[in-house]
């Protein structure tokens, strides 16, 4: 069966006509409707680098060091982590490094049922998780838990890789997993996502 054959074409396929090769201006200039190609299979891989600038460069030597860094906004006094340069609430240039806790709590969470080569399982969660001291939260792995007893205000902690192993990447953060105390309460003013 060729393209051009009835029995390749499908309720709902976009089509393109494919004219006679003398035309007169009527309906009958179409000699028939071809498949359009819509996508085109190639074994493609796209590889690239990300080029951290200064401020996720000191957030990534902090985590490396098995901790957390953010930045104080002057003006407003939010704590920001990853660490930045400027505040996204005023504006102000951010200047004051801090270092938070690698305890935090769950704000929100999903639970994925597709393979992940980063996830401890499957089904895994992806959580934002709220660092003790800081007022945005920031996007981690949960482990050591069951997905389906993650809970909003759940109490968690880093699991890092050992110190011998950590590069500058959040990949020397394995996942948080539960503290074991109990769950947080949650409001509006958590930064929850």
């Amino acid at each position: 069966m060729d393209a051009g054959s009835p029995k390749a074409l499908r309720p709902g396929m976009r089509v393109r006509p494919r004219w006679r090769a003398a035309t007169a201006g009527h309906i009958t200039d179409i000699e028939c409707f071809l498949p359009e190609v819509a996508s085109l299979v190639a074994p493609v891989r796209a590889e690239y680098r990300v080029t951290p600038g200064r401020a996720l460069t000191r957030f990534l030597e902090g985590v490396r060091d098995g901790r957390f860094v953010g930045g104080r906004c002057a003006e407003c006094a939010a704590v920001y982590v990853p660490y930045r340069e400027s505040c996204p609430a005023c504006g102000s240039v951010v200047e004051e490094e801090v270092e938070v806790a690698d305890t935090g709590t769950v704000t929100t969470f999903a639970i994925n049922n597709l393979p992940d080569p980063r996830a401890p399982e499957v089904p895994f969660v992806s959580a934002y998780v709220l660092l003790d001291g800081a007022d945005t939260p920031m996007i981690a792995l949960i482990g050591g838990v069951p997905a389906h007893e993650v809970r909003q205000g759940m109490r968690v902690r880093a699991v890092w890789v050992p110190p011998e192993e950590r590069t500058l990447s959040m990949t020397n953060v394995k996942w948080f997993e539960p503290t074991g105390e109990p769950d947080a309460d949650l409001d509006d003013s958590t930064g929850g996502a």
